[in-house]
């Protein structure tokens, strides 16, 4: 046999191990990245009022199991949960509507200080929330849902544990298309809805004689 057919035989032996290498690794390797969909509220301007010089710690948000993850929640018209495939949010739902609230709170420009329990602020108040609902609610399995957001809210004296008041945010929003980047919008507005009820709410709230200091 000659040295040029023992050579052209290497190649084609050479060629097809990577070519069976590389599907292998397709198979695998890593899998392919979900796209990330911002969570970036739209919260409605805090309404005028009079500044409060006390100061808040929001607390990370009480959050049952389905809910505290980075999947995008939705609930089928028989009431089954699920989540949208490959797609995710930034970050954990709880975390995420911790920063949302916090941020809220400075750009109203109402409120001396305000910072995530993880910063060890003195305050006059903890912001405490539970996240009840926050998911697409499909009626029909064809037609575009409705986002559904609910978070009941306590404000309280951290030195007494005293409840100052309780509240429970609600806020729907339609999509306008059955498609991951209209719910995704959707959340947005249901959310920056909800947080705009709460920031009002909370800076509005009677200070007790204790907390005021």
């Amino acid at each position: 046999m000659s040295k040029l057919l023992l050579d052209r035989r290497a190649v084609l032996v050479a060629a097809a191990s990577s070519a069976a290498l590389a599907a292998c690794s397709n198979i695998i390797g890593p899998p392919e990245a979900s796209p990330l969909y911002a969570l970036d509220p739209r919260v409605p301007p805090a309404r005028p009022g009079p500044r409060v010089h006390w100061q808040l710690t929001v607390a990370l948000p009480e959050t049952p199991d389905n809910l505290d993850t980075d999947r995008i929640v939705l609930v089928q018209p028989d009431n089954t949960v699920d989540f949208y495939a490959n797609a995710r949010w930034p970050d954990r739902i709880p975390y995420l509507l911790q920063s949302a609230l916090v941020e809220a709170f400075e750009s109203s420009g109402r409120i001396g200080a305000v910072g995530r329990d993880t910063e060890g602020l003195r305050s006059s108040y903890i912001l405490l929330t539970d996240i009840r609902d926050f998911h697409a609610q499909y009626d029909a399995a064809d037609a575009p849902p409705t986002i559904e957001v609910r978070i009941a809210a306590k404000l309280l004296v951290p030195s007494t544990r005293q409840i100052v008041q309780s509240m429970v945010a609600q806020a729907e929003a339609k999509t306008t298309q059955n498609s991951v980047p209209a719910v995704a919008q959707a959340f947005n507005t249901a959310l920056g809805d909800a947080v705009g009820q709460i920031v009002g709410w909370t800076l509005d709230a009677p200070i007790p004689v204790q907390a005021a200091g």
